[in-house]
């Protein structure tokens, strides 16, 4: 039985190799629970592991050409795991340079001048509630977020350090201030 499936999946490779959409198509839909359990495995958060499967699939399909034939579901199931793997190192970097600017933005410089101090300390609570925040948010909300406005990062450098398109940025961009607006009423109706 599983040789049968190693024959089936092999010709739906050849398919798109040889062009044909629905064959790719049908490779999703056979393997996209096997991918996404996988991914959740690693990750502990669905849409976390929708959006890494996509880029599973995007990895499967630019790298057919190097598909050797011999255990499709090995080979498909060892790049959702990497991805899965690589998400995770990205999560806790992005994670410690966050760390890193909460300690820097939480530093009082002593400057204490008159009507300033009101102002800074305004300032300064502003700044925590932000934080509070963008921590409560899901790490790709979270890692998107921090990436654009702490880092000031483009959509592109963004996309090249994820392995996503910008368009993906842009989407992941706008969820993400979604989240985060709504995340922010929960705590006060003021508005952003």
């Amino acid at each position: 039985m599983e040789g049968m499936k190693y024959a089936m999946s092999d010709n739906l490779v050849q398919r798109c190799l040889d062009g044909e959409q629905d064959a790719f198509t049908l490779l999703v839909e056979t393997y996209k629970g096997y991918v996404f359990a996988i991914i959740l495995s690693f990750v502990r958060d669905e849409e976390t592991a929708k959006d890494i499967a996509q880029e599973v699939f995007l990895q499967v399909y630019r790298s057919l050409v190097s598909y050797r034939q011999q255990n499709f579901k090995g080979w498909i199931g060892r790049i959702a795991a990497n991805k899965a793997i690589d998400y995770k190192r990205k999560k806790h970097l992005a994670l410690c340079e966050l760390e890193t600017a909460e300690a820097i933005l939480g530093k009082d410089d002593g400057d204490d001048s008159g009507g300033e101090l009101e102002k800074l300390l305004l300032q300064k609570e502003q700044e925590t509630r932000v934080k509070e925040v963008l921590l409560r948010l899901p790490p790709i909300h979270k890692t998107v977020l921090y990436k654009f406005y702490f880092q000031n990062k483009s959509y592109q450098e963004i996309a090249r350090e994820e392995g996503i398109r910008p368009r993906t940025v842009e989407s992941r961009l706008y969820r993400a201030r979604e989240a985060f607006r709504q995340e922010w009423g929960v705590e006060s109706n003021e508005t952003l």
